[in-house]
């Protein structure tokens, strides 16, 4: 997403179609794709007839000619294009079909796939052992650790480790902590249980350090992580982690499949992308109260313009056919009836997002709070 916001070249070329996995379906999708870019360059002719489309379509139409592309494709496509800038991406859920030849990248159809699309990374610890997986709602695949990330505790304490002829619970925690209660993973267990606790702090310490220094900040990407109650608890009371997230899966991780994990991730994501829904909604209720919430288009486009929008709460499924004033951010309508109008709201989508606003997508199961197809929380 930070690529497609990054270019502002114009024209810009948005492709959107489903694709089937299905042989006999999987067949027509080529000939799906071509009528599509045909539209296009109807499109570029009729918008911007002094450009010369040739550079801008020829990626398209080697796209459609490599056999191998047509043959493992998930449920949908985008594809993007201007002058010097050609992106496909391979979506696991069905998209709409549509071509669009604008000022900028058409979003809509993606922000609406959000939690599929994520990356995310995922830690998973044990009590003396640590892995990593990253990948999406669709796909987890293991990562190598950075070298300087301890893999166990004797990496981490060396000479330092308890022995493991001390007496203690073997599992680093009392009687209670063995019945899974993640609020008395401190008592002592008789004998040096003290200090067991104090190895598996340690070496949690020394994980969170070198994981965040070492694939969190560099990758940016959110992070799960999967524990027993037990480990989460102490885990989460020593990590200094900005990119881990409040909510993880408490399970034994080295119990579950790759397969598995993702499944629980997938699900977990799907339930914080919706209290992300349900929080945007609050905040927007609250806005309102404090005078600082907008429901006009017209509004809402000039605090776009002038960088105020700190969340934009988009109807889903809406279209409002318009355009933003470049020097000014004044909303203008198009009542042409014509199909390749631009949305408003995409425009006011990249707006936001290119000024480090947050954009909300609304499905239908949702009441949006407006009748204008937005609503924004404003910072000021």
């Amino acid at each position: 997403m930070a690529e497609l916001l990054a270019f502002d070249a114009q024209p810009s070329l948005s492709l959107y179609m489903p694709t089937h996995r299905i042989l006999a379906e999987r067949a027509q999708d080529p000939i799906r794709y071509k009528n599509l870019v045909r539209q296009l360059q109807s499109l570029l002719q009729e918008r911007y007839p002094q450009q010369d489309p040739k550079p801008l379509i020829e990626p398209f139409l080697a796209l459609e000619k490599d056999p191998s592309f047509w043959r493992s494709n998930g449920d949908g496509i985008a594809v993007f294009g201007t002058r010097d800038y050609f992106k496909v991406i391979s979506v696991h859920q069905p998209l709409p079909e549509g071509a669009f030849v604008q000022s900028h990248p058409v979003l809509k159809p993606l922000l609406r796939l959000e939690p599929s699309l994520e990356r995310y990374q995922v830690l998973c610890l044990t009590r003396d052992e640590v892995w990593m997986y990253e990948g999406s709602s669709r796909q987890l695949d293991k990562i190598e650790l950075a070298p300087q990330v301890p893999r166990n505790q004797n990496d981490a304490l060396g000479s330092e480790l308890t022995p493991s002829n001390q007496q203690g619970f073997p599992g680093g925690h009392g009687r209670s902590g063995e019945r899974g209660d993640s609020m008395t993973h401190e008592s002592a267990g008789g004998g040096k249980q003290d200090e067991i606790n104090l190895d598996r702090e340690r070496f949690f310490r020394a994980v969170d350090k070198a994981i965040e220094e070492h694939h969190s900040q560099p990758s940016g990407l959110p992070m799960l992580l999967v524990a027993l109650p037990e480990n989460q608890a102490v885990f989460r009371a020593v990590s200094h982690n900005q990119q881990l997230l409040p909510k993880g899966i408490n399970n034994d991780p080295s119990l579950s499949s790759v397969e598995e994990l993702r499944t629980q991730c997938a699900r977990l994501i799907q339930d914080i992308h919706e209290d992300r829904l349900i929080d945007a909604l609050n905040r927007y209720g609250i806005a309102v109260g404090q005078g600082l919430a907008g429901a006009r288009l017209a509004d809402i486009a000039h605090a776009a313009f002038d960088g105020r929008v700190e969340l934009l709460l988009v109807e889903a499924d809406r279209q409002i056919p318009g355009t933003l004033d470049k020097d000014n951010g004044t909303l203008i309508l198009d009542n042409s009836g014509s199909k390749g109008a631009p949305d408003v709201l995409e425009e006011l989508i990249l707006l936001v997002l290119r000024q480090g606003g947050e954009v909300v997508m609304l499905p239908p199961e949702h009441v949006m709070p407006t009748g204008t197809g937005a609503a924004a929380v404003l910072r000021f």
